[in-house]
């Protein structure tokens, strides 16, 4: 037996900020909207540019994750509509696997008579994304700070400093997580190792106190984005010199393209824009320009249609 019907709403998400690396994670005000509901036969719609090309069968990663919450609920996999409208550009390092993965869960989990916590969902999230900075923003909202133990994701949530919000740039081309960590070197030495813990240490504790002068230098990083600036042209150019255009701190969004301004909202950004279009435009790349508020909610369900279906 399952409830009737239930739409989630889920933001997107950046990770990383630098020396994060797989552990700190932002949400912000771009959101993948998932309604879903048992019926006879699957049917799946997709709405908005972002979703082209994805697949409107049961190879679904939003099926697929919700599939696997009603087995693990110990109920048959029902028959399932789904709407999915997704603002979140696809494969450009803001989360959007990560959101679509949160938002199965919640919603099917609702359908299901919410059979586990938001706690084990999170858990479960992040064992199919693979890693929890995404996941934790999407569904925590804010910044989320964790890592991962066997079978638990210790986190800490934090606030989002006041007048924090962020420039994206999204150059016209894809990249995969898959090849942006096939760049990684496998081993790193002490001096890098020593450089990352002590950066991401104070890049928490910046974002933490609202000490937001710190950005510039905590978020610089040596242990993923320097290996993926060939996979990124401009990138080299963008981290060292957006901080002159009137950034906060700037970054790899995830594993990219996406590269990510963090700014003072009581001051212009326009220049730091101009600077980043202008950059990608000189090595003969288009992108569009994103102004990111920082999101606070998380997912959360926005209608749940009660009702029961067999």
């Amino acid at each position: 037996m399952y409830n009737g019907k239930v739409t989630v709403k889920v933001p997107a998400s950046t990770a990383n900020l630098g020396p994060g690396f797989d552990t700190i994670g932002m949400a912000f005000q771009l959101y993948t909207t998932i309604s879903m509901e048992v019926a006879d036969r699957t049917e799946i719609y997709l709405k908005g540019n972002h979703l082209a090309g994805i697949p409107a069968d049961k190879t679904n990663l939003i099926y697929q994750v919700a599939a696997r919450v009603f087995e693990k609920a110990g109920l048959p996999s029902p028959e399932l509509i789904l709407h999915v409208d997704s603002e979140i550009p696809l494969t450009r390092g803001l989360g959007s696997s990560a959101s679509a993965i949160v938002g199965a869960l919640v919603a099917a989990n609702e359908l299901a008579g919410t059979p586990f916590t938001t706690e084990q969902l999170y858990n479960m999230g992040t064992g199919l994304e693979g890693h929890p900075d995404n996941v934790g923003a999407s569904f925590f909202g804010g910044i989320v700070v964790a890592f991962m133990e066997d079978e638990h994701v210790p986190y800490v949530r934090l606030p989002v400093p006041g007048h924090l919000e962020a420039i994206a740039v999204i150059p016209d081309f894809m990249l995969s997580t898959e090849r942006a960590r096939e760049v990684l070197p496998s081993m790193y030495s002490r001096k890098d190792l020593v450089y990352t813990t002590s950066h991401a240490g104070v890049l928490i504790a910046a974002l933490a106190t609202g000490n937001l002068p710190l950005l510039r230098s905590a978020m610089q990083d040596v242990i993923h984005q320097p290996y993926r600036i060939p996979l990124v042209p401009g990138l080299d150019t963008i981290l060292r010199e957006a901080p002159e255009h009137g950034a906060l701190g700037v970054a790899l969004s995830g594993a990219g393209p996406t590269m990510l301004a963090l700014v003072d909202n009581r001051h212009s950004a326009e220049p730091v824009e101009r600077f980043m279009v202008e950059t990608l435009a000189e090595r003969g790349i288009g992108c569009t320009i994103m102004r990111l508020v920082p999101d606070e909610k998380g997912a959360h369900v926005e209608r749940c249609t009660q009702g029961v279906a067999e």
